[in-house]
């Protein structure tokens, strides 16, 4: 893996182990020599890992539209900033320049950017390895409502396994480098329409 996106809050949260982990995340990713592409803030959770990876050497590429490099108070420190005009074209971008994604905790954008890259995974766009990292158990809930979503049969088991979990930033970095892609030829049946 060269890059990384990872999506997370513009705040640190209520505990400091979540801006502990956030650290850990950042240098890791500086030591195995993984570029870190994030949203372009200074801020928050998104701050605290960029200036991780800085601070150990690594590359960092922030993606932030025009109207929110004021409101989340941009990083002039990174290694490079690109703007986009809209949120889906900042995701899009993410994307395309990184080998796969890391939901650290966060708000409402942090699981909207996950929730489609994983989207566009369970349609066969893209077999990029796709992770949640569960500090102080932030997750678990999410991750007992998918548990649910393939019980009440909304979501294949197969395509449950396209969002891999761990606690550390290590055991997830693992799992993402052992990551094989799920091919499910068919997510609808005749039966569905």
């Amino acid at each position: 893996m060269r890059a990384l996106t990872v999506f997370c809050g513009a705040n640190t949260g209520a505990d400091p182990k979540y801006t502990h982990v956030a650290r850990q995340m950042g240098e890791l990713l500086a030591q195995e020599n993984i570029a870190l592409v994030y949203g372009g803030g200074k801020v928050g959770l998104m701050g605290v890992i960029a200036d991780a990876v800085l601070e150990k050497g690594g590359k960092v590429i922030g993606v932030i539209p025009h109207f929110l490099a004021h409101k989340e108070v941009e990083h002039t420190g990174v290694t490079e900033m690109l703007y986009t005009e809209t949120m889906h074209e900042r995701k899009m971008k993410m994307f395309e320049l990184s080998d796969g994604a890391i939901a650290m905790p966060g708000g409402f954008g942090t699981l909207d950017e996950l929730f489609e890259l994983c989207t566009w995974a369970q349609l066969g766009l893209h077999e990029k390895p796709l992770g949640l990292l569960n500090i102080l158990s932030f997750y678990d809930s999410l991750i007992e409502f998918l548990g649910r979503a393939v019980t009440d049969e909304f979501l294949k088991t197969e395509n449950r396994g396209l969002i891999l979990d761990a606690r550390e930033p290590k055991e997830l970095l693992e799992k993402m480098r052992n990551y094989q892609p799920i091919h499910v030829p068919k997510w609808i049946t005749k039966e569905d329409v």
